[in-house]
Formats: structure tokens, sequence, C-alpha cells
């Protein structure tokens, strides 16, 4: 038994050692023919990383031969199969373009759109990626309009437009977090109207009405019945274009709040504004009153500082005789 595994180890040794062999006798070789081969080789076996490497030493060398576009097609895929999507992507774009009458050009373009697709980040990080996998994607539709793959890409596209979203429909969720609710408001606006589609409007515009209803309430006294109005309007329409839905339910138990601070904005508007008049008309009194002259009060105000004025003058004033 022990002869056996001895014997296992000493040839799985002697393979690897073999295969390090071949792999560095290829990479120093000169031989374009030698190293395609190997490169192949490593290939079939499923040996991304060594094949990578090897075929990236090809194609100064295949230029202008039959071999070139093995050598990227091949390349592109070694990439893939290895996770490398960004450089698979790019190789299988390159490979699209640069061989446009090959019949595998259209495949080429598939798997580039896959690539950018597989390279898309998860909605709550940076979704550059996931614009350009939207773009790749579309480009494809629109290049093979006719391929049955466009089914499949269609899907993907949907799937990456939802990503983009929910990021969008997360940041406005978290202005709402914050209380800023007019930063929410227009953020999920923004969203509706850049998505019109979207999955998420349900949503959207419950949040919607309850931001609008937090900022009429919290408004100033200037900005508060103009913004009252706005959100008691805003759920007319909601029961208008959602009815016998749970927003249009909630939109009814909205307004009924809105009217009531409504009501009693209008009572504390109306009192203010009585105060806001006497204290007008007082002041006008005021100013008609010096218009015809002192008043009584203060005559008898400036009489007495006169008075003070003539007593302290007594008092500072030498008597004759003093030697100053």
């Amino acid at each position: 038994m022990r002869k056996i595994t001895a014997i296992a180890i000493i040839s799985v040794f002697m393979a690897t050692t073999s295969c390090n062999k071949q792999f560095d006798n290829a990479m120093k070789s000169q031989n374009k023919d030698v190293i395609l081969a190997t490169a192949n080789d490593y290939y079939a076996q499923k040996k991304w990383r060594q094949a990578i490497e090897l075929y990236e030493l090809l194609p100064k060398m295949v230029a202008g031969t039959p071999d070139a576009a093995e050598v990227v097609y091949k390349v592109a895929y070694a990439n893939y199969y290895d996770k490398n999507y960004q450089l698979a992507g790019h190789r299988f774009k390159s490979f699209a373009i640069g061989y446009p009458s090959d019949e595998r050009a259209e495949e080429a373009a598939y798997m580039a759109a896959i690539c950018y697709y597989q390279g898309s980040l998860d909605y709550n990080l940076d979704q550059e990626s996931t614009i350009s996998a939207i773009d790749e994607l579309q480009s494809f539709l629109d290049n093979y309009p006719d391929s049955e793959r466009t089914k499949n890409i269609s899907e993907l596209i949907e799937e990456l437009t939802y990503k983009l979203e929910l990021k969008y429909y997360e940041i406005a969720r978290q202005y709402y977090k914050m209380m800023d609710y007019k930063a929410a408001d227009l953020s999920f606006e923004n969203v509706l109207e850049d998505y019109p589609s979207t999955k998420l409007r349900p949503q959207i515009i419950n949040y919607r009405m309850r931001a609008q209803e937090r900022l009429a309430k919290g408004s100033i006294f200037d900005l508060k019945e103009e913004r009252l109005e706005s959100a008691i309007a805003f759920t007319k329409q909601v029961e208008k274009d959602y009815p016998d839905s749970e927003n249009s339910e909630e939109a009814v138990k909205i307004r009924e709040e809105l009217l009531k601070e409504k009501e009693a904005f209008t009572k504390a508007k109306s009192e203010y504004e009585a105060k806001l008049a006497e204290r007008q008309a007082k002041l006008e009194r005021l100013q008609e009153s010096n218009k015809n002259g002192e008043s009584k009060e203060e005559m008898e105000y400036n009489k007495k500082v006169e008075d003070l004025q003539r007593e302290s003058a007594k008092q500072n004033t030498p008597e004759a005789g003093v030697k100053l």
C-alpha cells in the first residue's frame, strides 16, 4: 500500500515537473507554433492562467496570419472562464470589431456584453459599471436586432436598469430618513422621471405623499400655506391616478390630516393678521399725533427733563467770590 502511494506521489511530481518544464520552454521560445500549440494544450486542460500567459505572447507573432483571430478568440474565453470579466469583455469586443466577417463575430459581441454584465457591481456600490453594461447590451441589440440572443439581452438590460432604479430610490429614502423632506420628494420625483416604468412606483408615490405632508407641516409661516395646498393637491392626484389602491386609501388619510393642519393654520393666520392690523393702526395714530404736535404725555416728559437740567445747573454753578 505504501509502495503504491509512493509511486502515485512520484508520478504526480513528475507530471507537474514535466508540465512546468513544458510551460517554461514555451514561455522562452521564439517559435510561434510551439507557443500556440502549448497554449492550446493548456486551454484544452482548462488551465486558464497558463493559457492566457502564453496567448499574450502571440499577437505580434501571428499578426496577419490565419491564427490571429483564433488567438484573440481563445484568450477572450480563457479570461472569461478565469473570471477576468473586464479583460475578457475587452478581448471579445476587439474580436467583434476586428473580425466582423468572421462567423463568430456575433457570438463575440454577445460575450462582450455578457462580460460587462458580469462586471456590474451591487446596487449600493458605484454604478458606472452597470451603466457601461447597459450600453454594451443595447449596442448588441442595435447591431444584431434579428439575433436569437436578443430576448436574453433584453432581460439583462431590464435587470440592470432595475439595479439603477433601486440605487437612486435608496438615495431618496436616505434623504427621507434624515428628515430632509424637500430633497427626498425631489429625489423620488427624479426617479419617476428617469424610470417611468419602474416597479418601485407604488412605494415612491407613498413616500412622496408622506414627504410632502411632513414638509408642509414643518414649514415656516411664509411657506406653509403654499406647501399645504401643494400637498393636498398631490393626494387628490394620487387618488385619481391610482383608484382602489393602497396609495389611494393612504391619500385620503393624509389629506384629512393636511386639511386639519390647514384649518388650524388659517385660524392662526387670521389671528396674526388681526394683531398685525391692530399694531399698524396704533402706529398710524401715533404718526398722526406727531404731525399735529407733541402729545400731552410727551410735553410733561420734556418739562420734567428741562426742570432736572436747570436744577443740575444750579448745583454745579460756583457761588460769587469763590475762586476757581
